[in-house]
């Protein structure tokens, strides 16, 4: 059984491990699209916003709403493939390290 300074250490290399998690996650990109791909979104996978691609054909004033609509649809869809990235990304980080079952790291 480790006794109290094995298990701070164990502690220490965890949050160390996390901390270089969350700085990787900002360098992987994900693109949400919505309309077909009329409205593209690139996130990191820690939730940033990087760019917005908005196709001509919908700068027009009368597709007003149906941009609006279509370029939340595509961030919701990039935060959910930001989601997805950071918690496979963060499984790997996490896989070696010994934490009790059904623990989830905070992001």
């Amino acid at each position: 059984m480790p006794n109290f300074d094995e298990i701070m250490k164990m502690a220490q290399n965890a949050q160390a491990e996390l901390m270089k998690a969350q700085a990787e996650l900002d360098q992987i990109e994900v693109e949400g699209v919505s309309g077909g791909g009329l409205v593209k979104i690139r996130a990191s996978a820690k939730g940033r916003i990087i760019s917005v691609d908005i196709d001509e054909s919908l700068l027009q004033p009368s597709e007003k709403q149906m941009v609006e609509d279509l370029v939340a649809a595509a961030m919701g869809d990039a935060r959910a493939k930001a989601d997805a990235a950071a918690q496979q990304e963060m499984s790997k980080m996490t896989s070696g390290l010994p934490l009790p079952p059904g623990f989830k790291m905070p992001f």
